[in-house]
Formats: structure tokens, sequence, C-alpha cells
């Protein structure tokens, strides 16, 4: 199955890691790979480890691209976010691993960083066993034809709006 979190709220990699959270209790093995994120420490980093060896994340990224204290070049991004293809396409093809989350790599196509035909690549060479997550804002309509499950994430409220900055264990 081919899911898909996407949508301008927040939840979406939350989303992926409730299912990862809910798998390893099947005993599946689970491996996250991140696009975007990696230069900065997230909740998720630590308490992952909890879960091994069901669950693994593999953060690839250099962090967010273009916004706050971003000091990588568009072609670090580029270079790391190949690293992640190329990560993904090896593990789409272990049939050791039931799910693969590709965290933020709806983002990294719109960034213009990997191409939606590499991913659309990445989901057809995948094992007959395993699942496949996309996360990140920006699905395009060919992931999305491609998907089997599609959540649309909408924003309706958010604590920045009010000037509240980002809380751990909430929101990193």
């Amino acid at each position: 199955m081919i899911i898909v979190y996407t949508g301008g709220g927040k939840g979406k990699t939350t989303a992926a890691l409730g299912l990862a959270l809910r798998a390893t209790a099947y005993d599946k093995k689970i491996r996250m790979i991140q696009f975007i994120k990696g230069s900065w420490h997230y909740g998720e980093m630590s308490s992952s480890s909890r879960l091994s060896p069901e669950f693994e994340i593999v953060a690839v990224g250099k962090g967010f691209v273009g916004i706050m204290d971003d000091v990588s070049t568009p072609q670090q991004h580029i270079d790391t976010a190949r690293q992640a293809l190329s990560l993904a396409r090896k593990s789409v093809s272990d049939d050791t691993l039931d799910i693969i989350i590709l965290d933020e790599v709806n983002y990294a196509i719109h960034l213009d960083l990997i191409s939606e035909d590499d991913i659309l690549g990445v989901l057809d060479a995948c094992h007959a066993g395993a699942d496949v997550v996309l996360t990140g804002n920006y699905a395009t309509d060919r992931i999305i034809q491609a998907a089997d499950l599609v959540t649309e994430m909408r924003s309706i409220k958010h604590p920045f709006q009010k000037g509240i900055r980002a809380k751990q264990g909430i929101d990193f």
C-alpha cells in the first residue's frame, strides 16, 4: 500500500510516526528516511531508538531549506536529497523491511531537490510485501494518483499565528 500524508497543516510526520508505533506492536520492521530534516534535534530521533530494532530513523537531510538558520547551499541540499533517494531505492528492495517512510519527500520534490519521476520509480520498485508512506506538503497529482490512501492535513488555527514558538515535545 502507498500512503500519502500531505497538506499545509501540522501532523504529517506525526501521523507517519503513529503508524510506525502501531506497526512495531506487530513486529513489523520500519525505516523512516528523512529527506529534509536532519540538522536539528527532534524528539523522534531519541524516542525511535526505544523501538529499535523494529524501527529506525535515518536523517539524511541538512535541515529545512532556505529558512531560519539554513547555512547549506542549494547544491548541498540536492546532494543530501539524492543520498536519501539512494537509500530509499535500497530500502524498497529490502525484503526485511515492512514499512518504508519517506519523510518530507513531497517537499523535496516541490523544492526540485529530487524529481517526481525518481520517487514514482522508487514506488514501482517496491517489493510486494512492503508499504510505503510519503509525507510532506505539495504532494503532486501523480503521487496522489499512485497512492492507495491520501490524507490532507489542513491548518485551521496554529499557535505561531499568536507568536507562540514551537514547543519541545509537541512540535519537535
